[in-house]
């Protein structure tokens, strides 16, 4: 049997009408949900007013939108076949920071289109899922206990968390190495090499601290410590902790949040937009909203375990641990578990990119859904046989 077929010869076309009417509509809506919180959430912040933020976010949305569906309804073997071009151009993108970035907010993460800012750290976390997947995809279980067979997968998580380092971008570096070491685990690499791994980063602490900015510094000392500098470096957990207490049970109302309306609460557009939310609409709030992202954590696990083919696994697998360690990091770190670090809030808070990532990365995970019964070989191969 050939490797290729023309359209209607091969025995896995789907045509677009079914795809559409394959496609997990439910999920689509649990995510308009989430992007509707977060146009409510900044029309507050902005008190009362849908510029400067609401009104570019629903445009953003609408944009990302369309993109998800037409990514949706493609063929996922393409991604499997353009995945590793996709890394190299996100790596491209990342040395071209350091070259010619934007600054702002004191890092250089930023490449500037002139009608767009691009972060390249947002699209390298779709790339490095596409290209890990593609990787093990190719391996038998066997070979994925190969210690050899383990280091170019390894470079591809070290090269682009080494180039966000040096923006500096201590949370998206260790997003990308989170989620890579996700894709590990589930392809079957053994625990006791997590193991190694691990005991080697802990025994690296020590090093790795003199490499780190005084910011950064600050920020693990105060996570420790906030009340040791409350109008400091401890202002904005405090506040954060402030805010979400004073909401209660069913909050202040709708625009009525006092600590960030006076603007006590910072950055209360992107990475504190939860704190708000908690302070306006209360625990009750709060806990309705992460029902929303669990319900979307759920949907993206089942459509995994439902796939027939190991890349289209990996890849929802991937991409549903990443939203997880979004919504799970952003949300510990405004209640002060873990240290804070730039992680928005995925789909609600303010940001051109992120928002543009999460939705193509959504558009990868409907795709998978809507062509999960298609059998890919270990080579890559268009035959529908394993």
């Amino acid at each position: 049997m050939p490797s290729r077929y023309r359209i209607g010869q091969d025995p896995d076309y789907v045509p677009i009408g079914r795809r559409l009417l394959l496609l997990n509509w439910t999920l689509v809506l649990l995510l308009a949900a989430l992007a509707g919180i977060g146009f409510a959430m900044l029309y507050s912040a902005a008190n009362g007013s849908i510029e400067p933020w609401a009104e570019r976010q629903m445009v953003r949305f609408a944009f990302g939108l369309v993109v998800m569906i037409i990514i949706a309804i493609s063929d996922i073997r393409l991604w499997l076949r353009l995945s590793y071009v996709i890394y190299a151009v996100a790596l491209i993108l990342l040395i071209g920071v350091e070259i010619r970035g934007e600054i702002g907010m004191g890092a250089q993460r930023w490449i500037n289109l002139g009608f767009f800012q691009l972060q390249p750290s947002e699209l390298m976390k779709i790339a490095l899922v596409l290209s890990l997947a593609r990787y093990f995809h190719g391996l038998t279980v066997e070979e994925t206990g190969s210690i050899t067979l383990l280091i170019p997968p390894l470079l591809m998580v070290a090269a682009p968390a080494a180039l966000v380092l040096r923006q500096p971008d201590l949370g998206t570096a260790l997003l990308l190495i989170a989620g890579g070491g996700v894709i590990f685990w589930l392809s079957g690499v053994r625990i006791w090499k997590f193991g190694l791994v691990l005991a080697a980063g802990l025994a690296a602490i020590p090093i790795g601290w003199q490499f780190l900015h005084d910011y950064q510094k600050k920020r693990v000392l105060t996570f420790m410590n906030p009340e040791n500098d409350p109008l400091g470096a401890g202002y904005h957990i405090t506040q954060s902790k402030i805010a979400l207490g004073s909401g209660g049970i069913f909050g202040k109302g709708y625009m009525l949040g006092s600590q960030s309306h006076l603007n006590f609460l910072p950055e209360k557009q992107t990475d504190f937009i939860f704190t708000m939310l908690g302070e306006e609409f209360g625990l009750v709030g709060g806990i309705a909203l992460l029902l929303i992202y669990t319900l979307v954590i759920v949907y993206g696990f089942v459509i995994a375990l439902r796939c027939r083919n190991q890349f289209g696994r990996l890849v929802a697998l991937g991409i549903t641990s990443t939203f997880f360690l979004y919504v799970f990091i952003n949300i510990a770190m405004v209640m002060g578990l873990v240290p804070v670090v730039g992680v928005p809030l995925p789909l609600v808070s303010y940001g051109g990119t992120v928002m543009l990532t999460i939705l193509v990365s959504f558009g990868l995970l409907l795709s998978v859904s809507v062509h999960r019964d298609i059998r890919i070989s270990r080579q890559g191969n268009d035959d529908g046989r394993d």
